[in-house]
């Protein structure tokens, strides 16, 4: 509704159209402060796509509303009732830890305000999400006078071309209805609708001024709320993008069961392998972090988010491994058991830490003189940078941490179309394609910041990026050559040219896909859940990946 129609008349029962609470809501009268609740990342912790699965382009897509034929990332139920362990397990502990608990806190005390109106409000549309928004709420034991959810038509016929226009159309009804308050809180987690929100209420407050309608200019605080980053299980999070592939593929070519009218034909998840090595569990890359790279960084680097934490992978191939590499490794899902003995560093831009098997004579394989677990990195730096390391600080065994590992390959999926041809052709990633993404997360907005995906592999040593087959000019140790208490670091090297991803969503894709991967989660060997973290993946060329605060482990 714009602001320059004259809005229909408001009553209370014109405003209870708009929410399906199924409850009375105060009288007029009652009502001084008005209270207004984003849900997905202001309340709740809604799972967003894992840019430790999918490369940027294919994060982007997934969230774009004519991506699949029927709704994509944030029009789907079925994610959002697949957080954590499901709906069914989560409802009986009330979605425990993925609640903005600050947030929460202040619901709370909206509820027990007398004068105060609550409201949740939220663009997820009304006929998908009602049912489990309202299990969600209800769980934590949450009440709003008002839970609004975008409508197919609003009340008064009114058509909402984004969520951004229905929230306005909302907030206008609800401001004129409830004429005696005198203040509203709208808290948001998005920069461009809170940027949004403040400009629609500076003008609704000047229409006030100008008019005669008794309604006096109204207090309004749009509270920004920094968004949590949460991600589902990642081998549901595959399977759940596979059921929305399936959807899409049984849709695709019928014009009505096609909502979004999709112009992308069959669609499927490719998987690009780009190096094998042991990898290490998100709980054991954080205690390396935590007790070896965080008290030896220099003052001022341990506060400013300039060093990446990685600690998540003693490297055995920089590539795909053959299958005789692999034997010699143990094979895929081979557990292995490390303790670290030595701490080093090189200029003061990569932290490193070098370890040996448990017990001293296990068998293993790396193609580096020296086992090493690369810890961090700063802009400017690579992995193979640990090779310059020349003087390790011996770790003593009281200090040594013990840590696990199992052989995977480090890989990265994508959407793309089935059955394409070589040559120029239109899917959802070729950069000559007409076709482009108008709508993205959950409708509007996509982040540039994921516009490029990590497609290269940081440890593919530049003279092989044109073929695996080549041999490793330094040579290789086996499982015969067990720890001798020398030796440089890994071997590797990285040109990757891509931005780093965001959780937030991705651009328009840039490259083809890889090779195709079969149609259900079982092509997902080696993506274990263990070995994921909340941040993006490493982007050697500057230094940076995407990251969700703090200093978790990150994945490269």
């Amino acid at each position: 509704m714009s602001l320059s129609q004259p809005a229909p008349a408001q009553t209370i029962t014109n405003l209870k159209r708009w929410s399906v609470a199924g409850k009375d809501i105060p009288d007029i009268s009652q009502i001084k402060a008005i209270h207004v609740y984003d849900f997905d990342n202001t309340l709740f912790s809604s799972p967003l796509p894992n840019p430790q699965l999918w490369n940027g382009s294919t994060i982007g897509y997934l969230q774009t509303w004519e991506g699949f034929a029927g709704g994509g990332w944030w029009h789907d139920q079925n994610i959002l009732c697949a957080t954590g362990e499901g709906a069914d397990i989560e409802e009986t502990r009330a979605w425990k830890g993925w609640w903005n608990e600050n947030v929460v806190q202040l619901v709370e005390l909206s509820m027990r305000q007398k004068d105060a109106l609550t409201v949740l409000l939220t663009g997820r549309g009304e006929a998908n999400f009602t049912d489990i928004i309202k299990r969600i709420v209800a769980s934590r034991q949450l009440e709003f006078d008002l839970i609004c959810l975008k409508p197919e038509v609003g009340p008064n016929g009114q058509q909402f071309a984004s969520t951004m226009s229905f929230k306005q159309s909302f907030l206008q009804a609800l401001v004129s209805t409830y004429s005696q308050a005198e203040e509203i809180r709208v808290y948001e987690d998005r920069v461009k609708h809170v940027k949004g929100f403040r400009e629609f209420f500076s003008t609704l407050n000047g229409k006030h001024h100008h008019m005669r309608d008794g309604r006096k200019p109204i207090t309004a605080e749009v509270i920004h709320i920094a968004e949590g980053t949460r991600h589902l299980d990642p081998v549901n999070e595959v399977a759940e993008v596979q059921k929305l592939i399936n959807e899409h593929n049984k849709r695709y070519r019928d014009p009505v069961r096609n909502i979004t009218q999709s112009p992308y034909g069959r669609l499927k998840i490719s998987r690009s392998v780009f190096h094998t090595g042991y990898l290490i569990n998100n709980a054991d890359s954080s205690r390396l972090v935590s007790k070896y790279l965080q008290p030896t960084l220099p003052v001022g680097l341990a506060d400013n988010n300039e060093v990446k934490p990685l600690a998540n992978i003693i490297l055995i191939s920089p590539r795909p491994a053959p299958k005789s590499i692999l034997q010699r490794a143990g094979g895929i899902g081979k557990k292995l058991t490390w303790r670290v003995t030595g701490l080093g560093h090189w200029d003061s831009k990569l932290w490193a830490a070098r370890v040996q098997p448990v017990p001293e004579k296990e068998p293993f394989y790396t193609e580096s003189l020296v086992p090493v677990i690369v810890l961090g990195l700063r802009k400017g730096a690579r992995p193979i940078d640990s090779s310059r390391i020349q003087n390790w600080q011996p770790v003593e065994p009281v200090d040594s941490l013990v840590i696990d590992t199992v052989v995977g390959e480090r890989a990265i999926l994508r959407v793309e179309e089935d059955n394409v041809n070589e040559g120029d052709w239109e899917g959802p990633y070729n950069k000559n394609s007409k076709r482009r993404h108008p709508h993205a997360r959950r409708d509007e907005d996509i982040t540039n910041t994921a516009r490029d995906s990590y497609d290269s592999n940081p440890y593919q040593p530049l003279h092989e990026k044109s073929s695996y087959g080549r041999s490793h000019p330094y040579g290789s140790r086996s499982q015969s050559d067990t720890y001798r208490g020398r030796g440089r670091g890994g071997r590797g090297s990285g040109s990757a040219r891509g931005r780093g991803n965001s959780s937030r969503g991705g651009g328009r894709g840039r490259g083809r896909g890889g090779s195709a991967a079969g149609g259900n989660a079982s092509f997902y060997r080696s993506l274990d859940d263990q070995h994921m973290s909340s941040d993006g993946p490493y982007d050697s060329r500057n230094g940076h990946g995407s990251s969700s605060g703090g200093t978790q482990p990150m994945n490269y």
